[in-house]
């Protein structure tokens, strides 16, 4: 891969997918620098030789000062509110802080002549999709306002390339998951709800029990699936984007992030049981609102665009750096 010794803006970086971007860039020779507001991002997260800036990207004043100190060339903009739930109860705040903010970033960048931004979309934009896998052409009908709150960025991001001197690549996640195979970051946040993460917590005694939130989905054994993809995989992704970006200035992107194949959240649980030979406490629970059967990522776009090639995909291995990272979080608490 070419390297540029130029440096890379990572809002977000101290949170969980941000923290493996930063550590990616580090690997591949770039010089990353992080904002992080903190509010839900760890300060050790990100590496002491890291330039960290606590701020929030809307703080035109500290984004100019750090574009220029820095020598900032390209943004990846992690920042935001990421918990579908709360999205429905809360609306307004991921309007202001996947939408509203994500637009005055995105003013300071191109103020400041940064031409280049990864953004971190999801495949929640695509609400229930009528086709399975979902390709990226498929209709946008966010069934929550944390998929519309990122669907409404991917839009401004369309308008603001076709206006200014100014490309993107907007990455649609499906189920991010794992950690970094050499323990050094991982899913931290308290509370959180990604199926994997809670299960290895459970595996590990933090939890009584693993929900499984319907077993009458129209599925091979009837539990939901999802497409799960290692988030070092992920990160690997947002350094092609970065390269694609900065090579070709007059192109833009929009691209799936996933497998394209899936497991049910049984197969999940089961790997779970396999990796630390026990028997999680399974509770058979209701379905959830608006969950669709299957999840899972058309990726055969980003695999030509870019020639991503994932070094993890194995549902075994996630859950094996998944529990790896655990352990190892738990030493930090206990510190």
């Amino acid at each position: 891969m070419a390297q540029d010794k130029r440096s890379i803006l990572v809002t977000g970086g101290a949170g969980y997918i941000g923290s493996h971007a930063v550590l990616a860039l580090k690997d591949a020779g770039y010089n990353p620098v992080v904002i992080d507001n903190l509010v839900t991002g760890f300060r050790w997260a990100v590496p002491d030789d890291v330039p960290f800036y606590e701020g929030n990207v809307v703080d035109g004043a500290l984004i100019a000062q750090i574009v220029k100190h820095e020598n900032i060339v390209a943004a990846m903009h992690f920042a935001g509110s990421v918990v579908v739930p709360e999205s429905v109860e809360n609306p307004l705040k991921y309007y202001q802080n996947n939408t509203a903010n994500s637009r005055e970033f995105i003013e300071h960048l191109i103020h400041n002549n940064v031409r280049h931004l990864i953004f971190s979309s999801t495949a929640a934009t695509y609400g229930i999709p009528e086709q399975m896998p979902v390709a990226e052409d498929c209709p946008q009908i966010p069934i929550n306002p944390y998929g519309m709150s990122k669907l409404m960025t991917e839009y401004m991001l369309r308008d603001i390339s076709a206006a200014h001197d100014f490309n993107f690549c907007a990455l649609r996640y499906f189920n991010v998951a794992g950690a970094d195979p050499q323990g050094r970051s991982g899913q931290s946040t308290a509370g959180a709800t990604h199926l994997i993460k809670v299960a290895v917590e459970a595996a590990l005694g933090r939890r009584d029990s693993i929900g499984i939130f319907g077993t009458d989905f129209d599925t091979k054994d009837g539990s939901g699936v999802r497409d799960y993809i290692h988030v070092s995989d992920l990160a690997q992704a947002h350094l092609l984007a970065l390269q694609a970006l900065m090579n070709n200035p007059q192109n833009s992107y929009t691209l799936n992030c996933g497998y394209g194949h899936g497991f049910s959240v049984i197969e999940v649980l089961d790997a779970v049981d396999r990796v630390t030979n026990a028997k999680l406490n399974r509770v058979i629970q209701g379905r959830r609102a608006g969950d669709p059967d299957a999840l899972v990522a058309d990726n055969r776009a980003i695999m030509a665009q870019f020639n991503w090639t994932p070094q993890y995909n194995d549902l075994d291995i996630i859950v094996t750096h998944a529990l790896q990272w655990e352990r190892i979080l738990s030493q930090k608490n206990m510190a």
